[in-house]
């Protein structure tokens, strides 16, 4: 009887064990799968949120491209609004010849403007052009409402473009001028919906550039309308990483991602509609095994959990590190370590804002400075004792300066120092000195002792400006200024400065002069064969020693040229100086640049037939480097004057090709001798495999179109393995030969000549 009871209460203490580990499985089995459920609808939810916030993201960015894309469309048509002769020639004097040249035919040219309207002060048509064609008052049908509307919104304060400081007093009212009485450009756009086509719709006003006082009524209006689709599309899809972006009149699918174009009445006339990236599904689909795994093994979820989670941790970390790291290097410079142009102008920026607002005292000083004779440095002791030079500088600015003061690079040898102090003029005075100061002592490198002097040039804000970027244009006007003085030294800007204007004027009269006077000079760049390094010809680039300002870049003095109209007498200049200097040197080929103006001139075969006739030149020894924006005018002048060209010996060669307008249409219908590749490709080329292979197909292509192919900016032995590898026949660039004084290049057709080893001469 009592083993029948001791079975009996083992039986229960089982039962009962068996019901709690029952229970307590069951309990286990319901806190995972609620666990389970609260995690995946949690999950669910987070995905949910980040597709949606992905959306926004892109919304947001689309929106800013588009606005900038809007104001950008304006900002470089003002230019050729901004003139005298528009306001002599297409208000005044309603010239239609001009107005169908400089207007009409200048503004599909060069910024692919589909319609365009001069429009009378009071808003009535006065001209019409389409893809700048003279065009009946039927263009400007379906448009007349959007363009009364921006004729209004440009009235409006704050539509003008630039500093209002004060107003002009015409005959029928006034007019917004800055605080040396220029007037400034009032102006407004939107998109609109022209013929089932989104398009920008921009008005602004023609203004006088000098003489202001040709505005005496109210002016005159361009209206200016420009299709989105095409080119200015594809450029969104590109920019943005849309690649299936694209315009619906109506509302798109909830699929898709979209931005609403508003009319002036705030209605949407259509959308811009794109696939939206969702990042969602990924992250479904990458951590569903985790999910799966903590379900099915619960325990073993518990232990291997806390080792995927120390690893998503570290791999955590890892990526925050990375992206510190990607986010340093995006804001500082590589070589000197010290914040990069974008850093320094957000900190600017800020700084200013907090100025304004008040939120701190004092001003916000901006010193630009660089180190005088750099090129010296470089071309003497080499360009590894110049970076070295940059590397010292920058450490001895970054120890001595005070910690508050934010020093960065800019590039090269130039330097921007941004301090917040209180005192104005006195303020300044003493952040140029402790500047100077620093510099007094000498840099050794590579066992030089380098005495090096920098010059300087401070601005302040907000009192001498609110803007950024104006406050760094004034502060690199007053370093221009301190060169001007002899440099080492240091300059505070002042009004009289303010060069913008009379700067061009001095340099547009001094580079008249220069050509009257032939103070002008060319440099001469070998062009060498690939695999052997022999001199095969040379390129002639044009140079201006100014007797005051030094040596001038190109990039400086021909877009004044360009400007002032001295194009033409510049390039017969050069093309003169070359064909007399270049007629009795041993058997090469000498290449010049044409400016698409010298193209474009009427007498430009005669000019040229001219100067062949009185230098004695060979033209078949010359080859004329033509860019590709002139074949975007491939109007039957402009193949003509080539097709004349070759056919009085001149071999013509497509330069800087790959970065502007490159299509197969132009190199069929014209047989170049050469392409020449633009220089980006080559510097890119090393650490960058699309680089790489686009030269290969350029290259291809030349080949297979019977062209001769040469490679710009070879800097390097790493570069040039890798143009050779590519196919290029021919090569320029540091790596073989800077470019040489007519002397020197002579000197070296002499040694070419006796069978000197040339490649040892670089």
């Amino acid at each position: 009887m009592a083993m029948v009871t001791n079975r009996r209460r083992r039986a229960a203490r089982r039962m009962a064990h068996g019901l709690r580990t029952g229970w307590v499985a069951f309990a286990t089995f319901v806190a995972l799968l609620s666990l389970s459920v609260a995690l995946i609808a949690a999950f669910n939810h987070s995905t949910s949120v980040a597709d949606e916030l992905a959306r926004e993201d892109e919304r947001g960015i689309a929106q800013q491209y588009l606005d900038r894309a809007m104001r950008d469309f304006v900002a470089t048509q003002k230019v050729q609004l901004t003139w005298d002769d528009a306001m002599r020639k297409a208000v005044l004097a309603d010239d239609t010849n001009w107005s169908n040249h400089y207007l009409g035919a200048f503004f599909w040219n060069n910024f692919r403007t589909d319609k365009l309207f001069l429009l009378r002060p009071d808003g009535r048509l006065a001209h019409s052009w389409e893809q700048g064609r003279p065009a009946g008052a039927g263009a400007v049908k379906g448009l007349e409402q959007d363009i009364a509307a921006l004729l209004v919104a440009a009235q409006r304060p704050g539509a003008v473009s630039g500093d209002v400081r004060r107003t002009l007093p015409l005959a029928d009212g006034a007019w917004p001028a800055d605080v040396d009485g220029r007037p400034l450009t009032r102006w407004a756009a939107r998109p609109v919906l022209h013929h089932g086509r989104p398009a920008f719709l921009a008005v602004a006003a023609i203004v006088p550039d000098r003489d202001y006082g040709l505005l005496r009524r109210r002016p005159a209006y361009v209206a200016s309308l420009r299709y989105l689709e095409g080119a200015p599309l594809a450029q969104m899809r590109t920019d943005l990483l849309l690649p299936d972006l694209g315009f619906s009149a109506t509302l798109p699918d909830p699929s898709r991602n979209a931005i609403a174009l508003q009319a002036a009445d705030g209605h949407p006339i259509g959308w811009l509609a794109w696939r939206a990236k969702t990042p969602g599904p990924t992250i479904v689909r990458r951590t569903a095994p985790l999910l799966a795994t903590y379900i099915l093994f619960f325990i073993g979820v518990v232990m291997g959990g806390s080792i995927i989670v120390r690893r998503m941790r570290r791999a955590g970390r890892e990526l925050l590190a990375s992206e510190a790291q990607a986010q340093h290097n995006a804001l500082h410079d590589a070589m000197s370590g010290l914040p990069n142009r974008v850093h320094y102008m957000q900190r600017l920026r800020a700084e200013l804002a907090a100025c304004i607002e008040g939120r701190v005292a004092g001003d916000v000083f901006v010193a630009y400075l660089d180190i005088d004779s750099f090129k010296v440095v470089n071309d003497t002791l080499g360009h590894h004792v110049g970076d070295e030079l940059v590397r010292q500088v920058a450490l001895r600015l970054r120890r001595a300066l005070p910690e508050g003061d934010f020093l960065s690079r800019f590039g090269g040898d130039e330097f921007v120092l941004m301090r917040r102090a209180e005192g104005g003029l006195v303020a300044a005075d003493q952040l140029g000195r402790q500047i100077m100061e620093l510099m007094q002592e000498p840099f050794a490198i590579s066992g030089n002792n380098l005495d090096v002097t920098c010059s300087c040039g401070i601005s302040w804000g907000p009192e001498q400006s609110e803007d950024p970027g104006e406050l760094l244009r004034r502060a690199d006007i007053a370093l221009y200024r301190a060169k001007q003085r002899g440099r080492a030294r240091y300059r505070r800007f002042t009004r009289d400065m303010d060069a913008s204007v009379k700067l061009r004027r001095e340099m547009e009269m001094e580079l008249r002069r220069a050509i009257a006077r032939d103070e002008l000079s060319v440099a001469f760049q070998p062009i060498v064969a690939i695999e052997n390094g022999d001199v095969r010809g040379f390129e002639a680039l044009l140079r201006w020693t100014h007797p005051e300002r030094g040596e001038i870049r190109p990039g400086l003095f021909v877009p004044i040229a360009e400007q002032a109209g001295l194009m033409i007498p510049l390039g017969n200049w050069m093309l003169r100086h070359v064909f007399r200097e270049c007629r009795g040197w041993p058997a090469c080929d000498v290449s010049v640049n044409l400016s698409p103006l010298q193209i474009m001139a009427t007498d430009f075969v005669q000019t040229i037939a001219g100067i062949v006739a009185e230098t004695g030149v060979d033209p078949r020894r010359v080859v004329l480097e033509v860019t590709e924006g002139i074949m975007l005018d491939r109007s039957d002048h402009v193949m003509g004057v080539l097709r004349e060209l070759n056919r009085m010996g001149f071999r013509i060669a497509l330069d800087d090709f790959g970065i502007g307008y490159s299509s197969l249409s132009y190199l069929r219908s014209f047989q170049f001798e050469r392409i020449k590749i633009d220089r980006s490709f080559v510097q890119n080329i090393e650490g960058d495999m699309d680089a790489h292979s686009i030269l290969c197909a350029i290259v291809s292509l030349g080949h297979t179109l019977r062209m001769k192919v040469v490679a710009e900016g070879v800097e390097t032995e790493v570069q040039r393995r890798l143009v050779q590898a590519a196919g290029c026949e021919l090569v320029q660039g540091h790596l073989f030969w800077k470019a040489l004084p007519v002397a020197e290049a002579r000197a070296l057709l002499w040694r070419r000549e006796h069978g000197a080893d040339l490649r040892l001469a670089g």
